[in-house]
């Protein structure tokens, strides 16, 4: 049997700021790029959390991560 996987937007939104801070996806790419690091399965559950949330995948990868803190400024 096959278990649908779902993905929350916040699931979604920590994998991103993981990616950029590891810095293998720039804040500035499109949101698409993150589909390298999710496995090809996976993202079609992905892509359409995505869309449910408003987001296009041409948006960029720092709309989905949304305001940042920063500890030392």
């Amino acid at each position: 049997m096959l278990q649908s996987l779902h993905y929350s937007i916040d699931l979604i939104r920590d994998e991103a700021r993981h990616l950029v801070q590891c810095g293998l996806v720039g804040r500035q790419q499109p949101i698409y790029t993150l589909c390298r690091h999710i496995p090809a399965r996976e993202w079609v559950f992905v892509e359409a959390e995505l869309e449910s949330s408003g987001f296009l995948l041409r948006d960029r990868v720092a709309d989905l991560m949304g305001r940042e803190d920063w500890e030392n400024d």
